[in-house]
């Protein structure tokens, strides 16, 4: 599924007043911390994570291993910020226009 223009600033307005779930720090992405937030990205469909300045690798190859890792959509890369989205099967909570 590839989010069009229009839904991607829909779900940025969503998640502009949400704070952040996840931080990724200097240990970089390991498997529990991709596994957790599998779990989150199921159960709320739409989240942040923000990246540390202590964080050794590059946001932007972050993001795309989070993509490819929990096979979800990047919604936006905002500062240190990620915003990603995932259509749950079993709590949809977010009617995409």
């Amino acid at each position: 599924m590839t989010l069009s223009g229009k839904q991607k600033r829909y779900l940025r307005s969503l998640a502009h007043h949400e704070s952040a779930l996840f931080q990724i720090g200097k240990n970089g992405l390991t498997d529990n911390f991709i596994t957790q937030i599998k779990d989150v990205l199921e159960k709320r469909e739409l989240i942040k994570i923000s990246v540390l300045q202590n964080c050794l690798e590059d946001k932007d190859s972050i993001a795309e291993s989070l993509v490819n890792e929990t096979a979800s959509e990047l919604v936006q890369i905002m500062g240190n910020t990620i915003v990603l989205y995932k259509e749950s099967q079993e709590h949809k909570s977010i009617d995409l226009p």
